[in-house]
């Protein structure tokens, strides 16, 4: 145990020298984790701070985490799918056809907002079940079902709308989604409260794993870790907050702004809550029980199939929500959004973000970093003033260079025999 104790080899000098042997290591056995997403985001706002000075001004970093509500809400859907190494090409389709739902009934048919929420929600769950148990149950495979959920949905949203083919939605309860942000103090209090929970659950993980004789992390390595979360949160929170206002970044002078947007809140604790139920309830161990075999993981008396459906159920859930977020972002709903692009975008960011293709690998993280990602990559280009297949053909060569990415770590992690 001496090897992975922190204070081991000498204090603060070893513990360090410990903590990079351990994470040299993992990288050697291609256990890459988020790193690959990470070295990307810090090389694109580089990048783009050098060619656009207010990229990382207040103000714009305030539009940024205000634009990844979508894609990140949908992504998270999409990472819960991948971990059982299967794939959602329809949640595009069933957000947008959430949204008309939406619309359709607080304005056409004069429902209340909550009650159109909640019927929007509930019929983005039962597209989910259907198409879960389609390829669950019935045996077609879930690239099948759901391309054909891509087209048929468009279809049947597109029905919805009407001629028209959009419905203004102005109902201030759902407006207020996209434009209201969150009071300073609760701001404080989320980035320092997150920072601490944070830290007890991966000094709990660490404890309990040597407890039980297992390979633990060196603690240093949870203390950097631990140190860049709540270094990373408080400054996102000072930021937007406006608590910086007057201090120079990179040459430019950040910008006072209201605070952090709502839809950001909500995808934080979206991602927070299913970390928690993917990592912490046996629902998410047989998850990613089936992701890794699912003939083991039934013989060991896991309920393949119900697990499955209610994991494409959850993933057109989200769907749903990323449709609301849209819905009062546009104040509208609209078949003048692409589907197919917003499921690329859901896609890219869960994989960009670390979680694998190959199924059972990946945390639900990996749906706040890619996105991150890829809404870093297109805020910036409109920055550039760059047309849009220039943003497509960049999100489509990032996709195919992280999915390589993971397909060689794959190879290093097999050879390594882990």
């Amino acid at each position: 145990m001496a090897a992975t104790d922190a204070t081991a080899d000498g204090g603060f000098l070893g513990g360090v020298r410990t903590a990079a042997e351990y994470t040299w290591g993992r990288l050697r056995q291609g256990e890459l984790g988020q790193l690959p997403a990470l070295l990307g985001l810090a090389a694109i706002w580089i990048y783009f701070q050098l060619k656009q000075p207010t990229f990382l001004s207040a103000r714009n970093l305030s539009n940024l985490v205000l634009q990844i509500g979508v894609t990140g809400t949908i992504a998270v859907g999409v990472v819960l799918v991948l971990l059982l190494s299967e794939i959602d090409l329809s949640v595009g389709s069933v957000s947008i056809l959430c949204s008309a739902v939406l619309g359709s009934a607080v304005v056409n048919h004069g429902w209340p907002w909550y009650w159109g929420i909640a019927l929007m929600l509930v019929v983005g769950a039962l597209i989910g079940g259907f198409q879960g148990f389609w390829f669950a149950a019935i045996g077609v495979p879930s690239f099948v079902v759901t391309l054909a959920g891509l087209l048929g949905w468009q279809g049947v949203q597109q029905w919805v709308l009407g001629t028209t083919g959009t419905i203004n939605v102005n109902e201030p309860h759902i407006a207020a989604i996209a434009t209201t942000t969150l009071p300073a103090a609760w701001a404080w209090i989320l980035a320092i409260g997150g920072s601490a929970l944070y830290a007890v659950t991966r000094i709990q993980e660490q404890v309990r794993r040597r407890r039980a004789g297992l390979p633990a992390k060196p603690l240093a390595v949870v203390a950097v870790r631990t140190g860049l979360v709540a270094a990373v949160s408080l400054l996102v929170v000072a930021i937007l907050n406006g608590n910086l206002n007057g201090v120079w970044v990179f040459g430019k002078a950040v910008y006072l702004n209201p605070g952090v947007p709502t839809p950001f809140v909500m995808l934080l604790g979206l991602v927070i809550f299913f970390a928690w139920l993917t990592t912490r309830t046996q629902f998410g161990r047989y998850i990613y029980a089936i992701g890794g075999s699912p003939e083991a993981a039934r013989r060991a008396g896991v309920k393949v199939t119900a697990i499955r459906i209610s994991v494409f159920s959850l993933c057109a859930l989200l769907a749903a929500v990323g449709g609301l977020i849209q819905t009062s972002r546009l104040a509208a709903a609209s078949q003048a959004i692409e589907p197919g692009q917003v499921t690329l975008e859901a896609i890219a960011a869960a994989v960009i973000g670390g979680a694998s293709l190959f199924g059972g690998r990946g945390t639900v993280w990996s749906a706040l970093l890619g996105a991150v990602v890829i809404g870093s990559v297109a805020n910036g280009l409109d920055l550039d003033g760059q047309q849009p297949y220039v943003k497509l053909i960049v999100e489509g060569a990032i996709l195919l260079l992280f999915v390589t990415i993971d397909a060689l770590a794959r190879r290093g992690r097999a050879a390594s025999g882990t």
